[in-house]
């Protein structure tokens, strides 16, 4: 039998809601932050014993929103100095050596962690996982790749492949 808008005694059926903040991501949800209705009965067996949300008082709703303000001036923070050091990182050039046979084909292989090995040394923060390599790097030459700090902050770089020298 399908629900209606009435209950038998012809009252109209009222749906009862309670308005959280969600403390955590709760999956299927909300994020953290959110405020979020629920029925009483999730809120109050499931979402609150376990810290997962808090009753959404006007004090409450307002430190989100102050919280909130504070995470997008640190973010802009962030990106502004990430898009510093792609700008550094574009100008910088970086030599690796490595040993190959005559013909110039390199016995290992030069991949993102050593890229960003030599960044490191150098002075830069840039992990292996933000270095974007089609491949790895198989034979003696210059490559230009690419270096992906954050979603739209990238750069170019190049690498210089080079025999080592022999003693």
């Amino acid at each position: 039998m399908a629900k209606t808008n009435v209950t038998r005694s012809g009252r109209p059926r009222v749906r009862r809601t309670v308005e959280l903040l969600l403390a955590e991501n709760v999956e299927h949800l909300g994020k953290r932050g959110e405020i979020v209705k629920v029925k009483p009965g999730y809120a109050r067996n499931f979402l609150m014993p376990y810290g997962l949300a808090t009753v959404a008082t006007e004090e409450n709703k307002r430190m989100v929103e102050r919280h909130k303000l504070r995470l997008e001036d640190i973010e802009k923070q962030r990106l502004a100095d990430l898009r510093k050091l792609a700008d550094s990182v574009g100008k910088y050039s970086v030599t690796l050596e490595a040993n190959a046979n005559e013909e110039g084909h390199l016995y290992g292989s030069i991949m993102g962690p050593d890229i960003s090995k030599a960044l490191k040394s150098a002075g830069y923060a840039v992990e292996s996982d933000h270095v974007r390599l089609e491949g790895p790097l198989k034979e003696l030459g210059m490559y230009t790749v690419k270096v992906q700090l954050h979603a739209g902050v990238e750069t170019d770089l190049k690498v210089w492949v080079v025999p080592a020298a022999k003693k």
